[in-house]
């Protein structure tokens, strides 16, 4: 990945021809993300639906859940993991308001749900002693000044950029503060360094194509130990409770959620977990996520009309792919202008059930974000790329 669509020569981008192959499935959203390989809901067990959460079988299922997610992401033993309510944005708020304010902050932000938790810290729990390291989209701050003594808040994986964090070289083993991850688009799918993670969430409905609405929390000893010694100064709302008298709700790490959760989403990450035992686990998860990005990358180097979002390649995510469009036509365009394109773009390839859901983030820059994650499958990545050049091409000599 070292030719950057600067050096490529904006050559005529026409194809005569449409594409004749169609992707055997055009589901390329970031969120939620496409099933795996050969689900079918039949395949799902109803026998918890209907019944109590709380009911002995249907707690243990939760807990298989989380006993599950934390084998094949080989999570220490002594993390504990939870299901909590809403999604990954739940649960990474839960984490930011149960333990912030012990120390002073360090924000790292470079798309839109880094700078959202950014926000929260400022305006809502109203922190003064923060740090504020922020890039624009395609790049990442300077990591090397991250003050690991500080509490670091930080997304392992841009969703709506594309741009990932390499390593996790740049956190220090001996730190004092607590590190803050948002990995929602990057478990089972990247290598996370969880010795480095104290707070780690995620929610099911990403690289595992879960159903919506759970989401999950890993905590360090380090991090449960601030929640049993550290009271914030601001209310918490019942919902964002993790102890009571001072002591973990250990019931939330062992199926005892804190809200009613579907039991057919239940079922649903259940065989999504199956499906990824089956196939190898984390290190084959991993691989098809990367195929998925090697696929797209072999693409650019001969589709000079387009290239990644993300300038360094070491940060380029295998899971929320995302384009920019480099051809000159588009990038002398207004703004409003070049964001038309884009929609007749992905309106065009939707109406021809090729691929659905592909524009880039709202607060992106105008372009593409094709998914990447392992539920994908390869071969329906490189049917569906023909057709971006015939309908860019299109839409650029109508």
């Amino acid at each position: 990945m070292n030719e950057t669509p600067e050096n490529k020569s904006a050559t005529n981008t026409t194809v005569s021809n449409k594409p004749e192959i169609k992707p055997l499935n055009p589901c390329f959203s970031s969120g939620p993300t496409s099933k795996r390989p050969g689900w079918n809901i039949a395949n799902l067990s109803t026998e918890s639906l209907g019944r109590s959460h709380r009911a002995k079988a249907e707690k243990a299922k939760l807990k298989q859940v989380i006993d599950e997610s934390k084998s094949i992401l080989s999570i220490p033993e002594d993390y504990v993991v939870g299901i909590v309510p809403g999604s990954d944005t739940g649960a990474f708020e839960m984490a930011m308001w149960s333990m912030l304010g012990e120390r002073g902050v360090d924000i790292l932000s470079w798309e839109s749900f880094g700078q959202g938790w950014q926000s929260d810290i400022k305006k809502q729990l109203k922190l003064e002693d923060i740090r504020e390291l922020s890039s624009d989209y395609g790049d990442l701050p300077d990591l090397n000044t991250v003050d690991c003594n500080r509490d670091v808040i930080f997304t392992w994986n841009g969703t709506t950029s594309g741009t990932r964090v390499p390593n996790a070289d740049w956190i220090s083993a001996n730190r004092t503060g607590l590190t803050f991850c948002d990995a929602t688009s990057a478990v089972f799918a990247m290598d996370l360094e969880w010795s480095k993670l104290d707070v780690v969430t995620w929610s099911w409905q990403k690289v595992l194509g879960g159903e919506a609405g759970q989401g999950m929390i890993a905590l360090s000893p380090r991090a449960v130990a601030r929640l049993e010694h550290y009271t914030p100064a601001w209310p918490l709302p019942k919902i964002f409770r993790l102890t009571k008298d001072g002591k973990l709700i250990k019931g939330i790490f062992s199926g005892a959620t804190i809200n009613t959760p579907s039991m057919l989403a239940v079922e649903d990450q259940l065989d999504a977990l199956k499906w990824a035992r089956e196939i190898g686990g984390l290190t084959a998860l991993i691989k098809r996520s990367e195929n998925n990005l090697k696929a797209i990358d072999q693409w650019i180097k001969t589709s000079p009309w387009v290239g990644f979002l993300t300038n360094n390649p070491a940060y380029i995510s295998s899971t929320s792919i995302c384009l920019k469009i480099v051809d000159p036509w588009f990038t002398e365009l207004e703004g409003q202008a070049q964001a038309d394109v884009i929609k007749e773009l992905v309106d065009l390839l939707a109406a021809e059930h090729i691929g659905y859901d592909i524009g880039g983030y709202r607060d992106a820059p105008p372009g593409l974000r094709i998914w990447g994650g392992a539920t994908v499958e390869t071969s329906d990545i490189e049917k569906l790329l023909p057709w971006l050049d015939w309908a860019f091409g299109t839409i650029k000599e109508a």
